[in-house]
């Protein structure tokens, strides 16, 4: 968290760490919904969903609660390095983002339930920080899996944005990306469901205070 001092741009490929070839831990079950925290072989009929919008801890958590939503993860999205370290993605040398995989039912949730909650609990209006969160980790991102995502993710970043702008509170900053151009790699396991196995850990929240319109 925090990070003051830390670049505010972002790496080229040339620029970033090498990385690794393969991820160096393992992850088992998630300790909330007892379901695979990597869930390479998604149930039929669910779909995938990648979100960033500051630091993962406490964005995992509202995420996990949602109806529908199977299970969740942590990691980083957006960069250039292979299965970095957190270490090395607060450093600003990958590219990535700390970002929270969603894996869920849309019988039950569609895919515009969770961007509506993915700008109601973060501020889009940033760049590259969240609150007092700063560092280029910490960017809004939404990374689509399918064209119906990708149309969805831009309607509603206009609706929400017409919603800001009427408020005269900023742009939207907001990274959309196809989640093929950029792969996700898990996090620690000391970081996926932190907050369920720290409940007074680090919660960052900071929001525009805007409810997504109706």
């Amino acid at each position: 968290m925090f990070g003051f001092g830390k670049p505010s741009t972002l790496p080229s490929a040339d620029e970033a760490l090498p990385g690794r070839d393969a991820q160096p831990w393992t992850l088992g079950e998630h300790v909330v919904l007892k379901t695979p925290v990597v869930s390479l072989d998604v149930p039929a009929g669910h779909e995938v969903a990648i979100f960033g919008l500051g630091c993962f801890w406490g964005a995992e958590e509202i995420f996990w609660q949602v109806p529908g939503v199977w299970s969740t993860s942590v990691g980083y999205a957006g960069g250039h390095t292979s299965h970095p370290t957190y270490d090395e993605v607060c450093s600003g040398r990958t590219g990535h983002t700390e970002a929270v995989r969603i894996v869920f039912d849309p019988a039950v949730t569609s895919f515009a339930d969770p961007v509506k909650k993915f700008f109601e609990i973060h501020d889009p209006t940033q760049g590259m920080r969240q609150g007092n969160d700063v560092g280029t980790q910490y960017r809004s991102a939404i990374y689509f899996t399918s064209p119906e995502q990708e149309q969805t993710a831009r309607d509603l970043t206009k609706v929400y944005g017409d919603e800001l702008a009427r408020r005269r509170l900023g742009d939207i900053t907001t990274e959309i990306r196809p989640a093929s151009e950029t792969p996700y790699f898990y996090a620690e396991d000391a970081h996926q469901q932190y907050l369920a196995k720290n409940p007074m850990g680090y919660r960052c929240h900071a929001n525009t205070g805007v409810r997504f319109p109706a």
